[in-house]
């Protein structure tokens, strides 16, 4: 890669930084016309993880404890979502911690300035979109296992939020992503990439059930630190939960309860049908929890 490109796209993740740091001081220096907090748990016995797998080369079935901490409000001129995740796997293949068992923190925070709310009323669009918007963002993870993963990404986009009972947006954005595990020295920067996000809670009249989930679909981002090929990746996590908070005497909608799925394909840009193997695409059914604040 040559010095330009390799200063241009300094430039632009620069300007995503600073965009999305000013923007943050924004909606936080604004005050919440409404929020909602919740810690949630996920428990699953079938995820799995690039590069760990069976002899016969099917994925390792590895146990996780998720431990989240979710945020949703809004503003003036838009939106805020915060999510952290505290990962506890406790059979995972580990070289650095006894031979098995890994902790990972993956964060994540998503701002959207609403164009209704900030330039001007849009006449005539049509009746199923509520509005459009521009999101920034920014995701972090760390993990302890032998690769030792810690990735920053940022990206930057248009939103298109449709008119349905709860939320279904729709995002288109670019990726700018870096990596300093500890098997390189330094850090890695991947080339940009695309990336198309639905993003959706819908409630389910009067059956005390909501829909959420996030299905992505990420670009191939050139080559990995090793100086392979990435592939593209499909990222889905669904879940349907039912309000049991009546039913336990505490406040409606306060505790919740269902299913979840989630399905990871290429992980990080692994290729499942290469070195990576059947552990770079988790599929892997769940069961959640969570309380509302």
């Amino acid at each position: 890669m040559g010095v330009s490109m390799m200063q241009r796209k300094t430039s632009v993740l620069l300007g995503v930084r600073s965009v999305l740091l000013l923007s943050m001081t924004a909606g936080i220096a604004q005050a919440a016309e409404w929020s909602d907090t919740a810690i949630m748990l996920s428990y699953g016995t079938q995820f799995s993880e690039p590069f760990k797998n069976n002899a016969d080369g099917s994925a390792f079935d590895i146990d996780k404890q998720i431990i989240s901490l979710v945020h949703t409000s809004g503003y003036k001129y838009g939106t805020n979502f915060f999510h952290v995740n505290l990962h506890q796997s406790n059979n995972e293949p580990n070289g650095n911690v006894s031979g098995k068992g890994a902790q990972e923190a993956y964060a994540m925070y998503r701002h959207t300035l609403d164009y209704e709310k900030i330039i001007a009323k849009i006449d005539n669009k049509p009746d199923f979109i509520r509005g459009y918007g521009l999101t920034l963002g920014f995701d972090w993870n760390t993990k302890n296992d032998d690769y030792g993963s810690n990735r920053e990404m940022w990206m930057v986009g248009p939103t298109i939020m449709f008119d349905v009972p709860g939320f279904l947006n729709f995002n288109i954005l670019g990726y700018y992503e870096s990596n300093k595990p500890n098997v390189i020295d330094g850090k890695y920067t991947y080339d940009p990439y695309l990336a198309l996000q639905l993003v959706w809670g819908l409630p389910i009249q009067q059956t005390g059930l909501e829909f959420n989930g996030t299905a992505v679909w990420m670009s191939e981002k050139g080559k990995n630190e090793f100086g392979g090929k990435t592939k593209p990746e499909i990222f889905i996590d669904a879940s349907l939960m039912y309000d049991v908070g009546t039913a336990l005497g505490a406040k409606a909608q306060s505790i919740k309860i269902g299913p979840a799925y989630q399905y990871w394909k290429n992980k990080y840009g692994n290729d499942t049908k290469g070195e990576a193997g059947k552990g770079a695409t988790t599929s892997v059914p769940m069961i959640r929890a969570a309380y509302h604040f």
